[in-house]
């Protein structure tokens, strides 16, 4: 295994970086959570990503934006939920390095700014409201507002949503090295890594990684919206094309997504996601929010409860988030 990572660590060297994010974040045991159901639990802390308040998008970002400057580009534009910590991240990079960005949300304009909102207009990023029924709708106006840029002489960079392409997805392979490093610091062997999904470049990430070194632990991807069918064949496909970006493959049965913990839809909060902001907020001092994390904390605990992770050593990421508990 050994060789096999030293492998993959030669390979993603290659690939250029614009280091915003605090690397490596911590890792450390839930010692309340551990104590409560008999199960040695850790958690990645990757809303602590020290760029933008953090979260697993900055990560993303570190590749992305390595491209945008590549492709000599003038302006960035992307789009998400009216919550979207993506966009949220996107602003913060782009103005970062003097780019101009455009964020095309989903819903009406609030007539007061909260949450990840306020954070869009401190730095300065134009925002585009539109009332859309899914994220295909947004993808569509996010390239309209890009064509209409590009008319107006600017040279756009257009970032597919939650930055889940294969560049996107490959700062997760890149995130499993450093788990991996986790493991070995903690002197912990990680038999389950649990984690929110949803665009699927996280999960995608983690999965070539695994695949790549031969780690054989579980991983899997609670769903904060879409069904487990449509979820799993979406990291799938993106699984593979981040492989190929090291000349590899992956393989299908390798994703595992559990869509039980969802309730009414996503960025719709549930009564059991809101237990589990409470006690981790209470036992250990770390806050989710009410679409990822909070969701994916939710079944972490649920299987704690069945017994499923009986045995298990499990490491719980936390991909961030926390400024939508300001909405």
């Amino acid at each position: 295994m050994k060789e096999a990572i030293d492998y993959l660590k030669g390979k993603l060297d290659a690939f250029s970086r614009v280091p915003m994010s605090l690397l490596p974040t911590p890792c450390h045991r839930l010692n309340a959570i551990s104590e409560m159901y008999g199960v040695e639990v850790f958690c990645k802390r990757d809303d602590l990503t020290g760029f933008g308040f953090g979260g697993n998008k900055t990560r993303k970002l570190d590749l992305l934006l390595a491209e945008v400057i590549d492709h000599d580009c003038d302006t960035i534009v992307t789009s998400g939920g009216i919550q979207s910590n993506f966009c949220r991240i996107t602003a913060a990079a782009g103005i970062y390095r003097g780019l101009s960005v455009h964020l095309v949300l989903g819903g009406q304009a609030p007539e007061i700014l909260a949450g990840n909102l306020v954070l869009d207009e401190i730095l300065g990023a134009a925002t585009h409201f539109v009332e859309a029924s899914g994220f295909d709708e947004l993808e569509e106006e996010s390239k309209r507002v890009a064509q209409e840029l590009e008319s107006q002489g600017r040279k756009v960079f257009r970032i597919p949503i939650g930055g889940s392409v294969p560049m996107g997805a490959l700062a997760y392979t890149m995130a499993f090295i450093e788990i991996l490093d986790d493991q070995e610091r903690l002197g912990v062997a990680f038999d389950h890594i649990i984690h929110a999904s949803e665009s699927g470049g996280t999960q995608a990430g983690l999965i070539t990684g695994k695949l790549a070194t031969g780690w054989q632990g579980k991983i899997s991807g609670i769903s904060a919206g879409t069904d487990r069918e449509t979820l799993e064949e979406k990291v799938a496909v993106l699984a593979n094309e981040t492989a190929h970006l090291l000349e590899g493959h992956t393989e299908r049965d390798a994703v595992f997504v559990d869509d039980a913990y969802i309730g009414e839809g996503y960025a719709i909060p549930t009564r059991a996601g809101k237990e589990a902001i409470q006690l981790f907020a209470e036992k250990e001092g770390i806050f989710l929010d009410h679409v990822y994390t909070g969701k994916a904390a939710s079944g972490l605990l649920d299987w704690l409860e069945k017994g499923r992770l009986k045995g298990e050593k499990v490491l719980f990421l936390h991909t961030g988030g926390t400024p939508e508990l300001f909405a």
